[in-house]
């Protein structure tokens, strides 16, 4: 039977292609196609080949009674006999027959060992008939199952009980290995791979693949339960996760009792019932088994994915952020996953919404973890240095003075400039920590809210903030994730009453409007007595050197030109914060150049009125203030130039008083046209804007301070004629202080030639004098010299003039194509009927 080896390999290989890499299951084929070999080694040879044909095609018309297979087997056959290939035809046949219908406990239909003859001549050469060829192939033919299990009999393989199976799967579910089935991993939590032992125990793979379905519970329970019992033992785990944990928890105590009441029921079914070896898996109609488990457990896997994943995203994100990714996993079409999404989210944001009400609700910010979408920083503390209650009358008796100084100090302490660094410093809002179902809008409302409130408590002592909490507590309804809706309504209630409180309180408390207002008519010049009084006052001070003034001159100054004008009825607490003081100054400047007011608030004004903003007022009193002390100077110009015909008597210089008189009436023109550019349509309309805001209370502190930022900027732009042209904004600026410098050089030089007409008519009227024989003093200087100093004022004044003329029409040419309408509209002012550009076609055509 050696020789014969390679063949039956090679048969194997052929008809059983996982015997190629499966040496077992090769052997035993092997084996099996040897037993049949030997079998019928001493079969009779009197079975003629027609006897075999016909007994192939019997069987085969009991299997295919249409006939066939029958009519394929004769053409195959006949084929077969006409190859030169098999010397032993009949025998190759006779095999593949016997292998077809092999019984291991009886011989083949086609070996026929004991059969009786009839009696034939002894010369006759027709070959003995088996007699057993006509016995019924029903009779001794076996089905393929039947086969395969007498096989499975002899070699001592059998099915595994499925109660063995499912009592193993049970505990593959709780990420265990059993007795016959087992998970094979290097690591705890890593991912294992189910194994079946090679033994005698046959699993079909059907089975097999159902297992490995179960044991994928085993896995995710596994990778759950080890994310809990790691995160319990951790120190400094935020609520957030604590909340996940508990939650992960309480699911995987279910699934303990699930496992429970599995186990309990395949108990009462091995006492009711015991599987045999030989029946088919899952061939019951009652009682646990692998597809009813699976059945019953398709929705735990669900859970168990979703846990599993939210396990993994939980291990780099915390607070927020964690809330956030969880609630990324309801964008799913499955109503299952967003229905356990929701619940999850349920418990977890729930340390999310406590934290959210003290916030929203109170202005406390408790988040020891950092998992709030809202910092603070922890340096800056409170700034309630004085408490209510620790003065016997409450915040009523609480003098401004202690109040403010308290504050002040904390500032210093603290390294604080000013209250709106510290409102911008103490809490940040971080996008990454807010969740999505919250909104970015919502986010910044829920974060003004809380620190408006805040700042309405700790900063402004306002003593009625408990009964603006009630108010919002009322308003507002329930914080919690299954109502969105609901949660909308009493953020934007809740912002509506601390934005209104906090606006009552700088208002109506902290006198805002009255203090903006002082800001407008000191440093913005609004009182018109007021400049024309303190010019009067000061100016000649100013005119003197920077480093001969003091301070307390300057205060003397003000104060004089308080009691001089209207503003005396204001206030007492508004004037006391006024006060006059010298900028820093270099060698060679004068009081103009270095004067300034200032007004001092305390905290927390000083949030809105910082010291950003403070330093745009003075930028603006000092243009302003310069165009004043232009306007006066034109103004005594004027006055000196139109009554020097009375005292002056000098007809040669009519012609160039004239053309004085001309000149400053051009300048007077512009410098009004552009006080009442500034005062009128740029410091009254964002006046305008800026109260109009005040008064509805709407907003936080932000836009409050946005829109005050707004009211200066929108003024500083106009006034100092800003250009949208990137690099050069400034460019109008430095034309109209250029244009400023020369009126008052050419009225330097108008005093010098009134001045100079003056004496030389002071001389000729001495001249007379002393033809008339009266003296009157003692001979001027000659009339060359007095000539010579004349040309030289005339050519200062045709400089000068002509100077002004020239770049103001330039600045009217720029200002008429200017992207700011208003700016257009004052070029049209200036240009008074055309005069620059009928002035500037003479000059071309000239």
């Amino acid at each position: 039977m050696s020789k014969n080896l390679p063949n039956l390999e090679l048969l194997v290989y052929a008809l059983v292609p996982l015997s190629r890499i499966n040496v077992g299951i090769k052997a035993e084929l092997i084996d099996h196609c040897q037993d049949i070999l030997r079998s019928h080694l001493g079969h009779s040879p009197e079975t003629n080949l027609t006897q075999l044909t016909d007994l192939v095609k019997r069987r085969l018309l009991q299997l295919s009674p249409n006939g066939s297979s029958a009519s394929k087997f004769t053409n195959l056959a006949s084929r077969l006999l006409d190859q030169p290939v098999l010397s032993r035809k009949q025998e190759a046949i006779l095999f593949l027959f016997t292998l077809s219908t092999f019984d291991t406990h009886q011989q083949p239909a086609i070996q026929m060992p004991a059969v009786v003859q009839p009696r034939q001549p002894a010369n006759s050469r027709i070959q003995p008939i088996p007699v057993a060829a006509a016995v019924s192939n029903k009779e001794t033919a076996h089905s393929n199952a039947d086969i395969l299990k007498i096989y499975r009999a002899k070699k001592g393989i059998f099915y595994l009980d499925e109660s063995l199976l499912i009592r193993d799967t049970l505990y593959l579910m709780q990420g265990i290995s059993g007795k016959y089935v087992r998970l094979e991993g290097s690591k705890e939590g890593d991912r294992k791979t189910v194994e079946f032992p090679n033994d005698n125990n046959v699993i079909p793979l059907p089975t097999q693949a159902l297992i490995r379905s179960l044991a994928e519970l085993g896995h995710l329970y596994s990778r759950v339960e080890s994310y809990v019992r790691e995160r319990e033992s951790a120190s400094r785990v935020g609520m957030i996760e604590q909340s996940l944990c508990h939650y992960l928890q309480a699911q995987l105590t279910e699934y303990y009792r699930l496992i429970a009441i599995l186990e309990t029921q395949m108990s009462a079914n091995d006492k009711d019932e015991t599987l045999s070896g030989d029946e088919p898996l899952g061939g019951r109609e009652t009682g646990l088994s692998l597809r009813r488990l699976d059945v019953w457990v398709n929705e735990w896997r669900l859970r168990m994915r979703m846990m599993s994943i939210c396990v993994e995203g939980a291990r780099d994100t915390h607070g927020g952020a964690l809330v956030n990714l969880i609630h990324s996993y309801t964008d799913n079409g499955d109503p299952f996953v967003r229905g356990f999404t929701d619940e999850l989210l349920e418990e977890v944001s729930r340390p999310f919404f406590t934290t959210l009400h003290k916030w929203l609700f109170s202005g406390e910010l408790y988040d020891p973890f950092k998992e709030f979408f809202v910092s603070a920083d922890s340096s800056l503390g409170h700034v309630n240095y004085v408490h209510p209650s620790s003065l016997p009358g409450g915040i009523g008796s609480i003098p401004n003075d202690a109040v403010f100084g308290s504050f002040n100090d904390a500032e210093e302490r603290l390294g604080l400039r000013n209250g709106q660094k510290l409102w911008e410093a103490k809490y940040q809002f971080r996008r990454e920590m807010l969740p999505a179902f919250v909104g970015e809008s919502f986010g910044k409302k829920i974060f003004s809210t809380g620190k408006s409130l805040n700042f309405i408590r700790y900063s402004c002592l306002d003593s009625e903030w408990v009964v603006t909490r009630e108010k919002m507590s009322n308003t507002g309804g329930t914080l919690q994730y299954n109502d969105i809706g609901g949660l909308e309504r009493s953020i934007d209630s809740a912002y509506q009453v601390a934005s209104s409180r906090l606006f009552e309180v700088f208002i109506d408390k902290f006198k805002l409007l009255d203090h903006l207002s002082a800001l407008k008519n000191f440093l913005l010049l609004g009182h018109g007595d007021f400049a024309d009084q303190l010019m009067e006052t000061l100016g000649p001070s100013l005119s003197k050197a920077a480093n001969s003034l003091f301070r307390h001159n300057l205060t003397a100054s003000l104060e004089t030109a308080i009691r001089s004008s209207n503003i005396q009825q204001d206030p007492t607490e508004i004037l006391r914060r006024l006060d006059a003081r010298m900028l820093e100054y270099s060698h060679g400047e004068i009081g103009w150049d270095v004067f300034t007011l200032e007004y001092k608030v305390d905290p927390p004004i000083d949030t809105v009125l910082d010291q950003e903003a403070t330093e745009k007022y003075l930028k603006l009193f000092k243009h302003l203030w310069h165009m004043k002390r232009i306007e006066k100077a034109l103004d005594k110009g004027w006055m000196k130039v139109t009554g020097a015909r009375i005292i002056i008597r000098l007809p040669e210089m009519e012609f160039e008083f004239h053309k004085i008189r001309m000149a400053l009436s051009e300048m007077i023109h512009f410098t009004r046209q552009l006080e009442a550019f500034c005062r009128i349509e740029v410091i009254e309309v964002a006046w305008k804007e800026l109260t109009d805001f005040l008064h509805k209370k709407e907003g936080d502190l932000d836009a409050l301070i946005g829109a005050h930022q707004h009211y200066l900027d929108r003024m500083s732009d106009m006034i100092f004629l800003k250009s949208s042209k990137p690099g050069k904004e400034e460019v109008h600026l430095r034309q109209l202080s250029d244009i400023l410098t020369l009126i008052l050089q050419f009225r330097e030089a108008t005093d010098n030639f009134y001045n100079h007409c003056l004496s030389e008519s002071a001389r000729r009227d001495q001249e007379l004098d002393a033809e008339r024989g009266v003296y009157t003093g003692p001979p001027q200087d000659d009339d060359a010299k007095h000539r010579d100093a004349l040309v030289g004022i005339q050519e200062r004044l045709n400089e000068y003039g002509s100077g002004v003329s020239e770049r103001v029409q330039n600045l009217v040419a720029q200002l008429q194509v200017h992207t700011n309408f208003d700016c257009r509209f004052l070029a049209t002012r200036l240009s008074f009927s055309d005069y620059y550009r009928l002035k500037k076609e003479t000059q071309t055509k000239a």
